[in-house]
């Protein structure tokens, strides 16, 4: 077989049998604080797409990298195996849900194996196996008699194709529509598309269970504070779903009726109050309608609207009631308005439309008053085409007129008997019931008599009956699984037909890898408090008020509950981008998805790591597929040439000296890369030394312990992104061991001035190209170097690192250096002080010299002349000499 084309199928066999005879993956339970490193378990409802790849890509690179720098590493993997993708994908191919979630599961770790991951298989668990769901059902249990558990009636979002319930999160709205206006006093929604099929979404009451996240708002709020290793948007995305407000709630008599609280942020504006509106589902409203027919009509037509369009702000119907103004004693109409919302706020909106774009385009449509009570000083109002929403003095406000709003809004708070300080909050209770088959039974049994009854916890798990296909829910149909005795009375009773939210499942699934075999709780709480938090958890940014949210809340939960020691379950976040083609993300129904088989696991892993940083999109292009695919083939013919090559040297020359540098400022480099997750610059590192030995190789005969040196760091460096191909070559280096158990390289000198050396390289390189090229000198003879004179480089550092008020000049020439040159500084001293702010840290002259001495080959190769290197007290040329400055030396060519 020809040995000089790296062919990663011919190898991969052999590396994952090595891999797992070895079983260097494995994480022992009885490792002291291990690395936990995890990517987002995916969806079983397909193939393994380029998005896992990405994902999975930068988490195992990761996790490579820490267990090389000795670190024990967790890296485990599961199935998120229920939900109705999965449903739908099993009924578009004729098959139930569970066959094709087992199929999938099976091409799936297949694929993953043959991408080189570095999994801990021994922990791998299912969601949809009894033994996982089960603990779902306990779960259920603790957080009912934790009475973080309700059964309502609630309007809903019902997604007609689907044919389930959708929680607020999984409704996507248009760009920019968050579900609700900025001022809680007056939400509008667009009612939006399911984000599974983007089918519009209706509005439903149905009998439901939730989660009462809201009990933990104000936690989840302030823990945003403390998540210094989660990407800035994510917390920000979560703030505004939580989205507090600080206002009042103002009470307004309503004769006859019970009074309505209102929530206004806007406490100022109290006067400008024109008019009341409430939600549809607002009690008042279900009252009003069992006498008023325009009301009971109007609350139907809402009920069968398309909700897949716009909530209108201008349509409602007038109650026929009239509240009284608190401050005023004037009558206010009341209306109910589809604007208003049932779960915001209070279901209840102070209408002041001179000062809220929603209460004005309600009044506008209504024909109702308007009338102005904050005066904004510096500018006009026209109140006929739009509210003004500003700050400014009250008027027309009774004593409260002349303050400004702020003082205020205070003032109104503090002497107001009908107002009472108040916080409401965006985010609403979780939604966990789903009217479909494939998901965890909700462990609950109704009775006539005792109502709700929570499923005994020996009965658990109440395990899902064989499928049986119906377009609606199949446990709803099924009577064997309904008919049931009441675990109280033992009365006939019914099975709960709704499963849970597949987002349960995955809320806790961090936890199951510790214990994954634990038959007796869901997780050991000794592992959990060694081993928690999450270390690195990779995963998209669209989840963050989905699954980044909910497992903050769980977290919290089980630390309540004295299960958890932990209230945030993960340290680092890392969001990766989206990988487009076409200049769209990839996806089947667009017909431009690329399988990661196609091109092998070695070029698509090294691709999809080097193409950007991994929270940024990028484009994927055969030109830069072809590039990673043709870095494989020269890292392995590399390691090829050295076994064969029979001509070393074995003493030391300076451009060896240099190499030996450049292997360590490479290493320092790729590390610090690594531990940014930024792989894309680890490998340009990683090219840029193999570019180095490529120019080494071409200046002559190399010295074999050096040139070795730099091929094992490739090998050790390159580990983490292509795995099979690092194990092939430092096979072939004839090294001890596997790649993935060796120990990360470390530089064998100082490098903490790693940077500065290598832009000294690379300025000066550029300099003499630059001169080359204006002077158009196309072969050079001689290129001579000046280093700077030592008191050039004392007056430098003594201005870098002076004191800003300081008098920088005076101090530069009391050194004793500068001193002795005294008639020669004058506009050298003027310079510097002109461009303190921006001067770098530079080395010491004979430090530079010294470096400049070993780069002396790479001038040579590259501009294929003698290269001169001295001093500016031995210089020839005297004003050549005086242009050199630290840092920057001075070039003559001829």
């Amino acid at each position: 077989m020809d040995r000089s084309h790296y062919n990663h199928a011919r190898v991969q066999e052999y590396w994952q049998y090595e891999w797992d005879r070895r079983d260097v993956y494995a994480c022992p339970d009885d490792a002291t604080d291990p690395t936990y490193v995890l990517g987002m378990f995916p969806y079983t409802s397909g193939n393994l797409h380029m998005g896992h790849v990405r994902n999975y890509a930068i988490t195992d690179a990761y996790a490579r990298y820490r267990r090389m720098c000795g670190d024990d590493v967790l890296q485990p993997m599961g199935w998120d195996a229920f939900g109705l993708p999965a449903e739908n994908a099993a009924e578009q191919h004729f098959t139930d849900p569970r066959s094709w979630t087992e199929s999938c599961i099976e091409s799936m770790r297949e694929e993953m194996d043959a991408m080189g991951f570095g999994y801990d298989w021994s922990r791998e668990f299912t969601t949809s196996d009894p033994s996982y769901y089960r603990w779902n059902q306990w779960l259920f249990r603790q957080f009912y008699e934790a009475d973080l558990v309700e059964y309502d009636a609630a309007a809903v979002n019902w997604c007609p194709d689907c044919e389930t319930v959708l929680a607020d999160a999984q409704v996507e709205r248009p760009p920019g529509d968050d579900g609700n206006g900025p001022d809680a006093s007056g939400p509008a929604r667009t009612h939006g598309v399911c984000w599974r099929c983007e089918t519009p979404v209706v509005t439903r009451e149905l009998d439901q269970w939730f989660f009462t996240i809201t009990d933990y708002a104000e936690e989840l709020l302030d823990g945003l504070d403390d998540l210094e290793g989660w990407p800035e948007s994510v917390r920000e995305i979560q703030r505004n779903w939580i989205g507090k407000q600080d206002g009042a709630r103002v009470t307004f008599d309503v004769p006859e009726y019970d009074d309505i609280s209102a929530f206004t942020t806007r406490l100022d504006t109290i006067y400008g109050t024109t008019f009341l509106a409430i939600a549809p589902g607002h009690e008042l409203s279900r009252t009003l309608a069992a006498d008023n027919e325009h009301v009971a009509a109007y609350l139907d037509s809402v009920r069968a609207s398309d909700s897949g369009r716009p909530a209108s702000v201008d349509a409602g119907v007038f109650t026929g009631v009239h509240a009284v103004h608190p401050l005023t004693g004037e009558d206010v109409p009341v209306y109910v308005a589809e604007y208003v919302l049932d779960d915001v706020g209070t279901g209840a909106v102070m209408g002041v439309p001179a000062h809220n774009e929603r209460d004005h385009a309600f009044a506008t449509a209504q024909d109702l008053e308007i009338d102005q009570v904050i005066d904004p000083s510096d500018s006009t109002v026209d109140l006929e085409s739009s509210a003004y929403t500003g700050e400014g003095t009250l008027q027309h406000s009774g004593e409260f007129d002349g303050l400004e709003t702020e003082r205020a809004r205070e003032q109104l708070r503090s002497q107001l008997d009908c107002a009472d300080s108040a916080v409401t909050y965006r985010l609403r209770d979780w939604l966990i019931s789903r009217q479909r088959y494939w998901g965890t039974p909700i462990p609950i049994v109704h009775c006539d008599d005792c109502g709700p009854v929570l499923v005994p916890e020996d009965e658990l798990p109440v395990e899902l009956p064989d499928y049986e296909h119906s377009r609606a829910n199949p446990l709803a149909e099924n009577e064997a699984f309904i008919e049931t005795t009441c675990p109280e009375c033992g009365a006939p009773a019914r099975r709960e037909t709704d499963t849970m939210d597949t987002f349960v499942d995955s809320s806790w699934y961090f936890l199951r890898f510790l214990s994954p075999a634990n038959d007796d709780a869901p997780f050991d709480t000794d592992l959990a408090e060694e081993w928690l938090p999450v270390d690195v958890y990779v995963g998209g940014e669209e989840h963050a008020v989905l699954h980044l949210l909910y497992i903050r809340f769980f977290a919290r939960v089980l630390s309540d509950l004295g299960l958890l020691s932990v209230k945030e379950p993960v340290e680092r976040l890392v969001n990766q981008g989206t990988v487009l083609h076409g200049g769209e993300k990839m996806s089947t129904t667009k017909g431009n998805v690329i399988t990661p088989h196609e091109y092998g696991p070695e070029t698509t892993r090294l691709f999809v790591l080097s193409a950007a940083h991994p929270r940024q999109d990028f484009e994927w292009t055969a030109k830069d597929v072809s590039s990673a695919y043709e870095f494989q083939q020269r890292l392995h013919e590399m390691g090829r040439a050295f076994d064969e090559r029979e001509q070393f040297r074995s003493d030391r020359a300076p451009r060896d000296e240099y190499l030996d540098r450049a292997i360590d400022r490479t290493i320092a480099a790729a590390t610090e890369e690594f531990d940014a997750f930024r792989f894309h610059q680890a490998i340009a590192e990683i090219r840029g030394l193999a570019g180095l030995l490529g120019q080494y190789l071409d200046a002559g005969v190399p010295q074999e312990s050096v040139y070795r040196r730099g091929l094992e760091t490739l090998a050790l460096l390159i580990g983490p992104i292509a795995p099979y191909l690092a194990e092939e070559l430092w096979n072939t280096l004839r090294c001890e061991g596997l790649v993935v158990e060796a120990e990360w390289p470390e530089p064998g000198s100082d490098v903490e001035q790693y940077q500065i050396e290598r832009a000294l390289i690379e300025s000066t390189r550029e300099d003499v190209r630059d001169i080359c090229d204006v002077a158009g000198i196309d072969d050079p003879d001689q290129i001579t170097f000046v280093v700077a004179p030592a008191w050039k480089y004392q007056a430098y550092e003594s201005i870098r690192t002076a004191d800003p008020e300081a008098a920088v000049v005076s101090q530069a020439l009391e050194a004793d250096l500068v001193a002795d040159h005294r008639d020669k500084t004058g506009p050298y001293l003027a310079d510097l002080e002109t461009r303190r702010r921006s001067l770098e840290p530079v080395l010491t002259p004979e430090t530079e010299r010294v470096l400049l001495d070993r780069a002396r080959w790479l001038f040579e190769s590259e501009f294929d002349a003698m290269v001169r290197i001295t001093t500016a007290d031995g210089a020839d040329d005297e004003d050549l000499a005086s242009r050199a400055e630290p840092g920057k030396p001075a070039i003559h060519i001829d």
